[in-house]
Order: C-alpha cells, then sequence, then structure tokens
C-alpha cells in the first residue's frame, strides 16, 4: 500500500470535486439567460448537485466495506467525466439538472470513500490529516475560480470552462488504476455491524449530526450565492464576483494547509464554538458591504470563521464515534450536502422576499446557534474530564 500516493489521489480527487462547484456557481449567470430562470430555479439547479452528493455519500459510505474504498474511488472518477461531457452538450433544463446529478454523484462518491481512507491510512493523527486533505477544497475552488474568470476575460464560453473539469479527473483516475487500498479501519478491526448502527443511535452523535446541518448551511450555502450578490450591489460589468469566492477559498486553503494544528491547539469541538464569532461577523458585515473593498474585508473575515469546519466535523465523528466507521462519516458527509441543497432555494427565496443585498444578513443567525451547541458540547467534555479520542 503507497500511503503517500494514496494521499495525493484523494487530494486531487477533491480538487476535482471542488472545481465542478467553483464553475458551476461562476457559469450559473450564463445558464440562467440562457434557460430563463429566476432564482428559485438556480437555486434548485445549485441543489441538484448537492442532492446527487449527499445521497451518494449516504450509499457510497458503506458501500467501502463491500467494495472497497478503491472501486468507488474509480467510479467516481468515471462519474465526474461523464458528467462534464453531459454539462457541455446540455440544450435544455432537463440535461443541464442531469448533468448536476451526475457531478454531484461523482462528488458524494469521492467524499464517501477518501474520508474512511485517510483515516484508515493516518489512525494515529486522524483530524490534522483530514484537515489537510480538506485543504484542497478550497484549493480546487480557487483553481476554478481563477481559471473561470480567465476563461471570461478570453472570451471563452461556458461549455470551455466546463471541460477544465476533465483535467483533474483523469489524473486522480490514473493515480488511483492498480494501487492496493486497505480494508476500513470498523472492518479491519473487526467491529460487528450492530456496533455500528448503536454507534450512530448514541445521544452525542445526533447532536453533531444536527450541528452538521447548520455547519454545512453556513459554510457553503453562501457559496454559490456570493458572484451573484457580489455582481448585483457592486454592479461589476467584470463579472467579478467569482474572485470574492476565489478569495474565501484561497484563505481558507492556506489557514487549512498551514494551520491543521489549530484542531490540537484546543479541542475540536471548542474551535468550532470560537470561529463560530467571525464567521456570523463577515455574513453580517459582508450584507452591509457597499464597496469591493468592505466586501473582500468582510469575505475574509467569514473565511477565517469557517475554514476549518467540515474536516473538524469528520474529525470528531472519527475520534468520538470510530466504531460508526465509514457510515458514521457517510452520515455527516450526506448531511452537509442536504443542508447545502435546501440553503439555495431558501436563500434564492429571501433573495427574491427581501432583496439581493439582504440574503447573508438573515443568514449570519446560523452560526449564531452554533456558538451555543458547541459551547454547551466544551462545558459537557469539561465535566468528563476534557475532549477525548475514542480508539477501536
Amino acid at each position: 500500500m503507497n500511503r503517500p500516493r494514496l494521499f495525493i489521489a484523494s487530494c486531487i480527487a477533491l480538487v476535482a470535486t471542488a472545481m465542478t462547484f467553483a464553475i458551476r456557481g461562476d457559469i450559473m449567470g450564463d445558464v440562467q439567460r440562457l434557460l430563463t430562470l429566476d432564482d428559485v430555479q438556480v437555486g434548485w439547479i445549485l441543489g441538484a448537485a448537492f442532492w446527487g452528493f449527499g445521497l451518494s455519500i449516504l450509499v457510497g459510505g458503506p458501500l467501502c466495506d463491500v467494495l472497497g474504498m478503491g472501486t468507488i474511488i474509480r467510479l467516481a472518477a468515471v462519474g465526474h467525466i461523464a458528467g462534464a461531457l453531459l454539462t457541455v452538450f446540455a440544450t435544455s433544463f432537463q440535461l443541464f439538472f442531469a448533468s448536476t446529478v451526475i457531478v454531484g454523484v461523482a462528488n458524494g462518491l469521492v467524499e464517501a470513500a477518501i474520508n474512511p481512507l485517510v483515516a484508515t491510512i493516518y489512525p494515529e493523527d486522524k483530524t490534522r490529516r483530514l484537515v489537510t486533505l480538506h485543504a484542497w477544497f478550497p484549493g480546487g475552488i480557487v483553481i476554478g475560480g481563477v481559471l473561470a474568470f480567465l476563461f471570461t476575460q478570453l472570451g471563452l464560453n461556458w461549455q470551455a470552462k466546463t471541460l477544465t473539469l476533465l483535467v483533474p479527473s483523469l489524473v486522480y483516475a490514473a493515480m488511483a488504476m492498480g494501487q492496493q487500498f486497505p480494508e476500513t479501519e470498523r472492518k479491519a478491526a473487526g467491529v460487528p455491524s450492530g456496533d455500528m448502527i448503536r454507534e450512530i443511535a448514541r445521544p452525542l452523535f445526533l447532536v453533531i449530526w444536527v450541528a452538521m446541518w447548520l455547519t454545512a448551511a453556513t459554510e457553503l450555502g453562501p457559496g454559490s450565492w456570493i458572484p451573484t450578490i457580489f455582481n448585483r450591489v457592486m454592479g461589476s460589468s467584470a463579472q467579478a464576483g467569482i474572485l470574492v469566492v476565489v478569495w474565501i477559498n484561497g484563505v481558507m486553503y492556506l489557514l487549512r494547509q498551514f494551520g491543521a494544528t489549530a484542531a490540537h491547539a484546543v479541542s475540536p469541538v471548542s474551535l468550532i464554538a470560537l470561529t463560530a464569532v467571525p464567521a456570523a461577523a463577515g455574513l453580517y458585515f459582508f450584507s452591509l458591504a457597499n464597496s469591493s473593498f468592505a466586501a473582500f474585508a468582510a469575505a475574509a473575515l467569514f473565511a477565517a470563521g469557517i475554514a476549518f469546519w467540515w474536516p473538524t466535523m469528520l474529525g470528531i465523528t472519527s475520534e468520538r464515534f470510530p466504531r460508526g466507521g465509514a457510515l458514521a462519516l457517510a452520515i455527516i458527509g450526506a448531511t452537509g450536502s442536504f443542508s447545502t441543497a435546501i440553503a439555495g432555494p431558501i436563500m434564492g427565496w429571501i433573495s427574491e422576499r427581501f432583496g439581493t443585498d439582504r440574503v447573508l444578513a438573515y443568514w449570519a443567525f446560523l452560526p449564531c446557534l452554533l456558538i451555543v451547541i458547541f459551547g454547551g458540547i466544551h462545558l459537557y467534555d469539561r465535566g468528563r474530564g476534557g475532549y477525548r479520542v475514542e480508539r477501536l
């Protein structure tokens, strides 16, 4: 088993996943005009990727124990390639929606496989490795966003932007071929399926599950709307809203890549409670921004707040509920996807009902709830001697 190669392949697979979100967010303005869609319909299209994402995580997670993580990753590569090609040739709402679902399924299979894979090959350092791995989600959004912006300036159409997705997809497919993948941690430890089911029924797991609805909606919900919000409010003729997304994800990439040890400086639970404060402030101030400088400053504050959330939630799941295995990780990942899918049309409704500039002000309420939830878990842990990593 070649651990470095498997880890790098996982990172590139996550780049492919992230690029789909960046490029789809950038091209939605063109697609909306082409198909004459309102904001709610755009929200449903953006959400379609997350529905496919969530369902395939939920199904793919347990299948890692049955088919193996290598098979799941190879299937994901097929989905990414097929979905990108279908998007390029889509000429109707139905085809575009279908291509979005296929790409979403591929994204979910990536997430279903790489999280238990990294937790398995680095059992002694799960949270830090997961944070470093997930640095490549914002990293991929930066790559996709910059390419999309450059293609716009060169006058290239949205089909050309979509074709760039084939590059990382083909690379990680090639890296996965012929490689030996390990069994999942739970299967290798011989934990029976009954114990896995009981693990996800624990009260604390249910609290983490509820919290994932809020962390994902806060982190990923605004991402698809920020380019549209910026372009409309600032009247950007250069369609520079995608650069705000690049900026946010650039900050997140740097923090995840070089600040992964923050998960050990304080407990993962405390980390989310503390960073929910700048996340809420960043969303609120972005809604008030009346200049590009103010928008980018608020976006940086928001990015610093949410940077560690998704991988830290996976780290908490893997460390506190190891008997839940790939199923527990799949449930948390799928929940994040479903939450983001629902967030899309809700934010579209807020945009039409109260105005585009007020969308993020209302959304700032979600991280305020997270302060309460994770503050409560921190107090609960402190009463029991502090945050503890459970081992198989």
